[in-house]
């Protein structure tokens, strides 16, 4: 199996989510690391319209492919259902992940948005309606202090009127440093949340599981006319064997000329990445 070699980085994760920041900005000012970039490559993704950054907490380090980028903002899309999950149950904006939502008969995009539903089914789905009916719940200036408190990219949910759209169309904006400095804290439990809410939420998360390993992870299309379309998928592994044990928090993005055939490719880079680290099984 190929190796992936980690830059070191000099100030110890699980700190202040500005030092968390700081760290990853280092990493984004060097060179970006050939093999990470390879993995990337070996998915059928360009490294130069793409990044990948993965951050192990236990010691700090860093591998990322097209720093540049890596500190490029754009919209989460609906990657950003991590955060407001995590406010909405916070808030008491949702009773927790069995709050039902009754399906208000409009045909919508995806055919399992088009039926009642879990608050859980609806993060598991992406069912952007479900997430249209919480926000107004919770309300702008409360979202945006709790993004803030997050450091969550901008934090930016725009005026009033655009309380259903902010993470969708802007002006919500986030890098993928930011992401993993974000998730970073969530893996942790370091953000200013109730433990209650960690317990009900971050169940809800786990996207895959085998044995001694765990991933909680959010894919994001970003699609409004006559901009570029994004792809996202991010998240944290949680190892408690194999060859590269530890908790392994990743941010991904990449530029979609053809959803079709890239949207798949979101997940798939990330478990290439995180195989060729030896932190997931190569059959992963």
């Amino acid at each position: 199996m190929r190796r992936l070699i980690a830059r070191p980085s000099h100030i110890a994760a699980g700190l202040l989510m500005v030092a968390v920041a700081a760290v990853l900005g280092a990493c984004m000012s060097m060179a970006p690391l050939p093999e990470l970039s390879a993995s990337v490559s070996e998915e059928g993704v360009d490294p130069a319209t793409s990044t990948l950054v993965i951050y192990r907490l236990e010691d700090a380090r860093t591998w990322i492919s097209n720093p540049d980028r890596a500190a490029e903002r754009f919209s989460p899309a609906s990657t950003s259902k991590i955060p407001h999950t995590l406010i909405a149950i916070e808030t008491g904006a949702v009773t927790g992940p069995d709050e039902v939502f009754k399906w208000d008969g409009q045909k919508r995009f995806m055919d399992n948005w088009n039926e009642d539903q879990t608050f859980a089914d609806a993060f598991k789905r992406s069912t952007v309606w479900i997430f249209q009916t919480v926000t107004p719940r919770i309300g702008p200036a409360v979202l945006h202090d709790w993004l803030q408190q997050f450091n969550y990219g901008n934090a930016d949910v725009g005026p009033a009127e655009n309380v259903t759209q902010y993470w969708l169309t802007g002006p919500l904006a986030i890098s993928a440093e930011e992401q993993v400095a974000f998730l970073s804290h969530l893996a942790r439990r370091t953000l200013p949340l109730s433990a209650r809410t960690y317990d009900l939420a971050v169940p809800v998360m786990v996207a895959d599981s085998g044995p001694g390993w765990t991933l909680y992870g959010k894919t994001g299309w970003h699609s409004v006319d006559g901009e570029p379309e994004i792809g996202w998928y991010v998240g944290w592994l949680e190892q408690t064997g194999g060859e590269a044990p530890g908790t392994y928090a990743f941010a991904f993005n990449m530029d979609m000329a053809d959803p079709d055939t890239a949207l798949p490719k979101r997940k798939a880079v990330v478990l290439r990445a995180l195989s060729d680290l030896g932190a997931l099984p190569a059959s992963n």
